[in-house]
């Protein structure tokens, strides 16, 4: 995912999944994008929807990146410390020339704070998920975290309660447990992580709401200086143990390993292109174009292939959160 980006909603409604994933995402900064996008106005809405895919491929790249150097011995804390502190410098280097000290200003710091340490756990928690599951299982179960949002938003977010909500949120729910289903011969303690990091990615997308006020290369910017400065005040106690196998890593291991904060980068950017090009609304479905480069990437480096009832699992998620954000959408266009 992005940010783990894995993929964020770009309302309640589900519509967008974010930093990504690692899809995550991420797909995180989404809530923010699309509330500027409205001022900017659509320029090129089939620019808007290839920049978006685009998107889903970097985060799909940050989270097979990671998979695969924990595969070789790189610590979780160490990898994550890599994968915070390279995203903040290329954000840094390409935003401030042209932006100034401003876009380092929020107006929310303390929700900043807080959304940039959510994200934070969201990311752990969807690396180690990826120890112990296939990439396009665990991006899949992460699809759930919209639907999460659309569930409670009645109480975390003092949403009117819609019929359609709950029926989206169950329905997707059913898909993810087609998908670990016990003949699926998934590892259970990382479909016990996967779930869990579902909700941590809801919450994280229900904290990017209150940031929405902000400027996206802003939040962009939070985002990295949270998880980095957290996790740099933690190297004392990471060094001593990731030493041993970083000793080990070959010149091509060490440039996947930073290719990590390259990916998400480069994802949460084009994000911010897409959104920029197209409405919200408009590129909703695409966002779940993810689950197709997470299962490719899958498949060619460690010749993973969800099996049948996976897809049709993974097919259930996708139309849930597709479907209700269409419905979400006409709602408010005849509210408006």
């Amino acid at each position: 995912m992005t940010f783990p980006s894995r993929p964020a909603p770009t309302t309640p409604a589900g519509s967008a999944i974010a930093e990504k994933n690692p899809t995550a995402r991420s797909l995180n900064e989404t809530a923010s994008i699309s509330r500027h996008s409205i001022k900017l106005g659509t320029t090129n809405p089939v620019i808007g929807i290839i920049v978006l895919v685009l998107s889903t491929w970097a985060l799909s790249g940050l989270d097979a990146s990671g998979k695969w150097v924990m595969g070789v011995g790189v610590p979780l804390l160490f990898l994550c410390w890599v994968r915070y502190v390279v995203h903040l410098a290329l954000v840094l280097a390409l935003v401030l020339p042209s932006r100034g000290l401003r876009a380092l200003r929020s107006l929310r710091t303390r929700d900043q704070i807080l959304r940039g340490s959510i994200m934070l756990v969201a990311t752990l928690s969807f690396f180690a998920t990826l120890r112990h599951l296939p990439q396009a299982e665990a991006t899949a179960i992460n699809f759930l975290a919209p639907l999460i949002v659309l569930a409670l938003a009645p109480w975390v977010l003092r949403e009117p309660s819609r019929m359609s909500r709950w029926i989206a949120a169950g329905v997707g729910f059913a898909g993810v447990l087609i998908i670990i289903r016990p003949s699926s011969g998934l590892d259970p303690v990382g479909t016990i992580l996967g779930l869990i990091t579902a909700f941590i990615f809801a919450a994280q997308y229900i904290a990017t709401r209150r940031v929405a006020i902000d400027d996206p290369f802003t939040t962009l910017i939070w985002s990295g200086a949270v998880g980095s400065v957290c996790l740099t005040l933690a190297l004392p106690l990471i060094l001593p143990t990731a030493l041993p196998a970083l000793a080990s890593l070959t010149t091509v291991q060490w440039v996947v390993l930073l290719s990590t904060g390259f990916w998400g980068c480069a994802g949460q950017l084009l994000q911010i292109q897409a959104y920029r090009n197209a409405s919200a609304s408009l590129l909703a479905p695409f966002i779940y174009f993810q689950i197709i480069s997470a299962s490719t990437l899958g498949w060619l480096i460690w010749g993973q292939f969800p099996d049948a009832l996976t897809w049709l699992g993974i097919a259930i998620i996708c139309t849930s959160g597709i479907t209700i954000g269409a419905v979400e959408w006409r709602a408010g266009h005849k509210r408006g």
